[in-house]
């Protein structure tokens, strides 16, 4: 089980970012958890300017209960619960994956997975981005998501990463596969940041996966 979750602050904004290398002490006997990320994320969606009022915690889960039991009792999350503004839990089924995150491929297709026509469609690319091309890829990333703002087919999208500048990632949740699938291969600016990346080689590793988003966690 995959989870991904946003944490809103208007308040205790310090404490937040603090959290960002504190809170693993929280995290190291979880039971159940296989693999996480603590992320920070991007001011205006992707911009290279941190956004110290949103974090996010992507998590992979040997089981539901596991997820649920920790959600619903852990210290860590009474702990964010007790000053954050907004808590978003997003639940994750993988439906592709290829590319590694710190080595490991920590996400598993379901292959048995139907993918409906209503379902949302949830996508994380990530990628470490070469010292040497940092100029280059920061300077084209605005142009680059310049069409998902007004994208009908785009619910939310969010710039995150574990390491700033250097390793970053994206998540886009999208109405259904469809709309995803419009922007992936028709749109030229993505198209376009594609051709780019071979050509310029701008990271030494990278990541794409896909997921059906199920339903927003209630716990």
């Amino acid at each position: 089980m995959i989870t991904l979750s946003f944490f809103d602050f208007t308040k205790h904004k310090f404490w937040a970012f603090a959290m960002m290398g504190m809170g693993h002490k929280l995290l190291a006997d979880v039971k159940g958890l296989s693999f996480y990320k603590k992320l920070g994320t991007g001011k205006d969606g992707f911009s290279v300017i941190p956004d110290f009022g949103q974090y996010g915690f992507l998590a992979v889960w040997e089981t539901e209960e596991d997820a649920q039991h920790f959600f619903m009792n852990s210290e860590c999350i009474k702990k964010y619960e007790e000053k954050t503004a907004k808590i978003t839990h997003y639940e994750l089924k993988c439906i592709k994956c290829h590319g590694t995150w710190d080595g490991k491929t920590p996400f598993t297709a379901d292959k048995s997975l139907v993918v409906q026509p209503d379902d949302n469609i949830g996508v994380i690319t990530r990628a470490s981005v070469k010292l040497s091309q940092q100029i280059r890829f920061w300077r084209y990333v605005p142009k680059s998501h310049k069409a998902l703002w007004d994208n009908p087919g785009l619910i939310f999208t969010k710039g995150i990463g574990d390491v700033p500048f250097l390793e970053m990632a994206t998540f886009s949740l999208w109405k259904n596969q469809e709309a995803m699938m419009e922007f992936a291969y028709k749109n030229e600016h993505h198209k376009k940041a594609i051709a780019l990346t071979k050509k310029h080689g701008w990271y030494s590793e990278e990541m794409f996966s896909r997921f059906v988003v199920k339903e927003m966690l209630k716990y």
